[in-house]
This record gives structure tokens, sequence and C-alpha cells, in this order.
């Protein structure tokens, strides 16, 4: 499982050009099962995806997709981590290693 960190390089008004897209973009990765959350950070200076994709390559190749990625609007800093407790809503989580 991996935890992806965007922060916003470019103004926000740049980042509401994509939004649209980027939320699509979002959308179509939940529909195939690689997402499990994402959001805004408060302050908005960026976003977290938290994803299922068991390899680092694979995911890379996917958040290259990213409208914020290819318009160069944000970097993206990914930790793995394997869930080993959870409450007890979320212990689907841990079958994902």
């Amino acid at each position: 499982m991996f935890i992806v960190n965007l922060n916003y390089i470019k103004p926000l008004e740049e980042v509401d050009k994509y939004l649209h897209e980027h939320i699509n973009y979002l959308e179509e990765q939940y529909s195939l099962g690689n997402f499990v959350a994402s959001g805004k950070k408060i302050p908005r200076t960026g976003g977290v995806i938290l994803s299922k994709i068991r390899f680092l390559s694979d995911l890379e190749k996917i958040l290259h997709q990213d409208p914020f990625h290819k318009a160069k609007l944000a970097t993206y800093e990914i930790t793995e981590f394997i869930p080993s407790m959870t409450a007890k809503e979320f212990e689907n989580l841990k079958e994902l290693v």
C-alpha cells in the first residue's frame, strides 16, 4: 500500500484549471480499484492519495497519467507501508499486503 503526497508547485489558479480533469482521472483509478482514498490538504497546498497498488513501478506509471503531473503542477512523494493495525471498519486494508 502507498501514500502519495502531492505538493502544488504552481499557483492555485493554475491548479484549478486542471481540477476537473484530475477528478475524472481519480474517478477512473477508483473504478479500476487502484485508489482507496484521496483528498485535498488543509491548507490547500496539495493532496493525498491512498493506493492499494502492489508495485511502486505500477503506481508511478499510473501517477504519470494524472493531469496534474502532465501539466507539471505538483510533485509526488510516495511512501510505501504495510498496514498491521486498523480500526475494525478498515481491517480489509490489512488484506492488501
